[in-house]
């Protein structure tokens, strides 16, 4: 037994247990709100919409929606994001020294996203949270003395014409890692710097004898491509025979399940899965109980949310928001309800649509899941399909078939009757019939959506499924500069998109 990692053990059980909240949730998230107002009053942003004024009314919150409206990404750059990269105290005091930008699932081109000094730090408090929440493991001392292999983008920034460093948001974080994350932190800042991915999986398959991972964190489709690299460059059976400490799997960016089946064939002992959500726009929530995928969301940590009803509430029937949407608090929200996230937090993004979808699977504590991207949501005929529902009902057909499917992308084009269909590209290494395959995906969707059933009744006149190999899609992603340790690539394609992904496996 390592008696350094029992003390260090001991010490985070220590520490949990005098941590306590002496507010309720709803008292956190205003006295959050409140705070992000206080910081931000003085600058450009904080005059046009009068926080010293909000700060001094009775009714913060209600006062608060009505006078800031909500904004997406294009509204809040184009009228003041872009200013914050040569000009200080726009949204935010001062002038950020890196700008993040989005792995571009959505939109035509990535979004350029203020990173703050004080949201630096807002990301390493949610991780010092998740760190306190080991202790309800059940963890082996080695674990505490072993090393976490974080495989994120390239820490390799650029610096742009007005000073500031540009690169992903994993990438800027390591490469503001203090030098004592040295003695745990790998593949180290070197390897993380090298921009090629190729590149840099050849020099972790390389460097992996010399270390002793206990932990990994990273994208799941390309944390098991790096690992089956590993196990290939060294004739392994399995990660295990190199790393017998490994764990724990820090899940995040996108939903984890559809890859369970190949971490377990690539492991030699059960690894604890962890979920994450940490987005360019912030570190909102991560899995604290034993058991559970569920995430807690960070109520006291910089961020301030609101919740939008996705339903008819607060969007409209191909779900676009409302103009003037009904908008929840943390005290007002239910279980099992998808809502669109909103944001305002410690970069100056103030009601800000982060693009994502969420339901909670519990109230107390508050956790949560991510069901979806906004943009994700495919509705072209009436079907109404999540991401959710489509990871579930890819998980059902592949368990029947016992086949393992990772990655998949799905559109809704016109074929030669100019009538919509469903065109499917699954990426698989398993040999099956795609006819059944269909069949089943097909009646998989309609028992879990009835608006699917009757999309497929009336406007949807069938769906159709191609098969193509790992290697193909990764081809594909690098032609289209898609390849890396942190890209998320979108699930749900418009018509366009999906003609040329045909025509390119074609």
């Amino acid at each position: 037994m390592s008696l350094l990692g029992t003390l260090i053990k001991k010490g985070i059980e220590l520490n949990q247990k005098i941590q306590f909240e002496l507010s309720t949730p709803e008292k956190q998230q205003k006295n959050q709100l409140k705070s992000l107002l206080e910081k931000a009053k003085d600058t450009s942003f904080g005059k046009f919409y009068d926080f010293r004024g909000l700060l001094e009314t009775d009714e913060l919150v209600k006062e608060y929606k009505q006078r800031v409206p909500i904004h997406n990404y294009k509204q809040i750059h184009d009228r003041w994001w872009h200013q914050q990269q040569n000009t200080p105290d726009i949204t935010w005091p001062g002038k950020p020294s890196f700008f993040a930008l989005s792995s571009g699932t959505t939109g035509k081109s990535s979004k350029r996203i203020p990173i703050t000094d004080d949201f630096l730090q807002s990301m390493r408090d949610v991780g010092t949270s998740l760190v306190k929440e080991l202790p309800n493991y059940d963890f082996p001392d080695e674990l505490f003395e072993s090393e976490i292999l974080m495989l994120s983008s390239s820490a390799n920034l650029s610096k742009h014409d007005y000073g500031h460093l540009e690169g992903e948001i994993s990438g800027i974080n390591v490469s503001n890692f203090p030098d004592w994350y040295d003695l745990f932190y790998r593949p180290g800042k070197e390897i993380a710097s090298i921009s090629n991915w190729d590149e840099r999986v050849a020099r972790i398959v390389e460097e992996a004898p010399n270390w002793n991972i206990g932990a990994i964190a990273g994208i799941p489709s390309w944390v098991l491509l790096m690992l089956q690299e590993v196990v290939k460059g060294h004739g392994l059976k399995n990660i295990h025979e190199i790393w017998p400490n490994l764990t724990v799997y820090a899940s995040g960016g996108v939903a984890f399940e559809t890859y369970r089946k190949d971490f377990e064939a690539i492991s030699g002992k059960p690894l604890t899965i962890m979920d994450t959500y940490l987005a360019s726009e912030g570190f909102f929530s991560y899995t604290s109980n034993p058991g559970s995928m569920d995430m807690r969301l960070a109520l006291s940590h910089g961020y301030y949310y609101e919740f939008i009803p996705f339903d008819e509430r607060g969007v409209d029937e191909t779900g676009q928001l409302l103009e003037n949407p009904v908008s929840l608090g943390i005290s007002e929200v239910e279980s099992n309800q998808d809502y669109v996230l909103v944001i305002s937090t410690c970069a100056g993004a103030w009601r800000y649509i982060i693009g994502d979808t969420i339901k909670f699977t519990s109230l107390d504590p508050h956790e949560i899941k991510i069901t979806g991207r906004t943009k994700f949501f495919l509705n072209v005929v009436g079907s109404q399909l999540s991401e959710e529902k489509m990871d579930a009902a890819i998980l059902e057909v592949s368990k029947a078939m016992d086949v393992s499917v990772n990655e998949y992308c799905v559109g809704a084009i016109k074929n030669e009757d100019e009538e919509y269909i469903h065109q499917w590209v699954v990426v698989s290494e398993s040999d099956f019939d795609t006819s059944s395959f269909q069949e089943k995906l097909d009646k998989a969707l309609k028992n879990a959506n009835k608006n699917y059933g009757v999309a497929r009744s009336k406007a949807l006149k069938g769906i159709s499924v191609k098969k193509i190999s790992k290697e193909q899609y990764h081809s594909y992603l690098d032609r289209n500069k898609k390849k890396g340790g942190q890209v998320k690539t979108p699930k749900v394609m418009g018509e366009k998109k999906m003609k040329k992904l045909m025509n390119y496996i074609s």
